[in-house]
């Protein structure tokens, strides 16, 4: 009779416990804490996803989870980016994941220019928001590196924005980003290179990201611009007079060649007033190491992107020449 009382007890015990523990899970005590970004990739299972909510602090326990959706019912899960805060309830967590993912994504490559990235954003927070991001960056004065706008001053990677976070806030987010990765290869905002500002240099690697393209071209092109840069007058980058008519990828005409600009360094002295691009690690490094030589002239000349280098005009044509013999 007295072990019967004794296995009540702790049958009641362990009940109660549960009760807690379960409890605890789906209403938490404490107030919702800081948005979290989870991805759901294609085929991702719900336990995978209470796996992942329990490690970003969504969930206080996702075996909690698991038992809840058993009682109430999976949620329907579509792959893609959600912001939920820690700390949500079950019932929080079932009609976030419930509905359409609530974040948008947008991936800055090394090489965009701020217009790019605007129009790649509309598509996916819609005109209104792209437009204010995109007029913040290029007329807002209040840089990192005092520089006129943020071209060439966002980090490269993947931006996830949920509800409600605002453009000037994305910005400074990306800008932090870039200060980070500037730092990551030995660099600050108030470094001087090679006789360059930090702004200086930045320019000149946002050119070498544009015109030597692939990362086995950009320590020579680093050397050119400098070279150019020492020799004064016009550094004579075909990529500097795109970014000023907005284009990409495409030849630079004759015409183009005459448009007076400050962005045209055919006939503009130095460097642009402003980078043309967003940098990348590989264009960084190549303008702060860039090897010895005195080229002054490189070319395309085979379909896999390579570069040929010159010291003098007369084997610059003699690339051109290989390069047209290539179709090129």
């Amino acid at each position: 009779m007295r072990n019967a009382k004794r296995l009540i007890i702790a049958v009641i015990a362990a009940t109660v416990l549960s009760v807690v523990w379960y409890g605890l899970s789906a209403f938490p005590l404490s107030s919702p804490g800081p948005q979290v970004a989870l991805r759901v990739s294609p085929g991702e299972s719900v336990s995978q996803v209470a796996a992942n909510l329990e490690k970003a602090g969504v969930l206080r326990s996702s075996l909690a989870f698991r038992i809840d959706t058993m009682i109430f019912g999976a949620p329907v899960i579509r792959d893609g980016y959600y912001v939920i805060h820690r700390n949500s309830s079950h019932a929080e967590i079932r009609k976030v994941l419930s509905a359409t993912p609530n974040a948008h994504v947008v991936t800055i490559f090394a090489g965009a220019t701020i217009r790019q990235i605007s129009r790649q954003m509309e598509t996916v927070t819609g005109p209104v928001f792209a437009s204010a991001w995109r007029n913040l960056a290029l007329t807002t004065p209040q840089t990192a590196f005092g520089s006129p706008n943020y071209e060439g001053l966002l980090g490269v990677g993947a931006y996830i924005i949920g509800d409600g976070e605002q453009p000037k806030a994305l910005l400074k987010r990306m800008e932090r980003r870039f200060v980070r990765q500037f730092a990551d290869v030995g660099l600050t905002p108030s470094s001087r290179v090679h006789g360059l500002s930090a702004y200086q240099f930045v320019t000149a690697a946002s050119i070498v990201e544009k015109e030597g393209y692939y990362p086995k071209n950009m320590p020579k092109v680093a050397r050119v611009i400098l070279n150019r840069l020492d020799r004064g007058g016009g550094l004579q980058m075909d990529a500097t007079v795109l970014y000023y008519l907005d284009k990409d990828g495409v030849r630079v005409t004759p015409s183009m060649l005459q448009i007076r600009t400050p962005y045209n360094t055919y006939l503009s002295p130095g460097l642009t007033p402003t980078p043309i691009s967003q940098v990348g690690r590989e264009a960084l490094a190549a303008m702060l190491r860039p090897p010895p030589g005195s080229w002054l002239y490189f070319v395309v000349i085979d379909k896999s992107g390579t570069e040929a280098f010159a010291a003098t005009y007369a084997e610059h044509l003699r690339n051109i020449e290989l390069a047209r013999s290539r179709g090129l």
